[in-house]
């Protein structure tokens, strides 16, 4: 009756190799809420950095006279995450923006923004963001899962390596979102 206990000190061993080296941090915005997020283990590291996010990590300009969209809690809505192993890694920076800009202008500023990167393919109603093809296959839109309430959604690049804008009226102006999403 050996084994049981073996097996169990190879649990606790392995535990203590992936958690001994776990470090953990948090940071409070001025609310009292978490707001970033780091872990880091001997596997990987996942970071989520919510607000503060730049355009700028997104690849694109931001469009002349937008601003940030706050959420519910007067927060900007943007949103930095990276998860990194050894065996793969995900990296998402999101950011909201409203203009007093009808989306007609703001979808031309973000199509030839966009066209520095390849293709520019439009996507009425939204888009899927399952992953079908190759990962260098270019980006394309799936003409199920039409439950987004975008009016446009604009992408270029590849499955591995895209960028997004989806713009829907508000108003007089129009709400946006810029969106970079890059695996492997």
């Amino acid at each position: 009756m050996r084994k049981p206990s073996l097996l169990l000190a190879a649990v606790i061993v392995v535990c203590l190799g992936v958690f001994g080296g776990c470090s953990i941090s948090t940071d409070d915005n001025d609310k009292g809420k978490k707001h970033d997020v780091d872990i880091h283990t001997p596997l990987g590291s996942l970071s989520v950095h919510a607000g503060g996010t730049d355009v700028d990590d997104t690849g694109l300009a931001m469009y002349p006279g937008a601003r940030l969209k706050k959420d519910s809690d007067d927060e900007n809505s943007s949103a930095h995450v990276d998860v990194r192993s050894s065996l793969f890694g995900v990296k998402v920076v999101a950011l909201e923006f409203a203009s007093d800009d009808a989306p007609d202008k703001v979808l031309a500023f973000y199509r030839k923004e966009m066209a520095k990167y390849g293709n520019v393919v439009d996507c009425p109603g939204g888009f899927n963001w399952s992953h079908r093809h190759a990962g260098n296959a270019p980006v394309s839109c799936d003409s199920t899962d039409r439950d987004h309430d975008h009016s446009v959604e604009l992408m270029v690049g590849t499955e591995n390596d895209q960028h997004v804008v989806a713009i829907k009226p508000s108003g007089n102006g129009s709400e946006f979102s810029v969106v970079y999403v890059k695996t492997g």
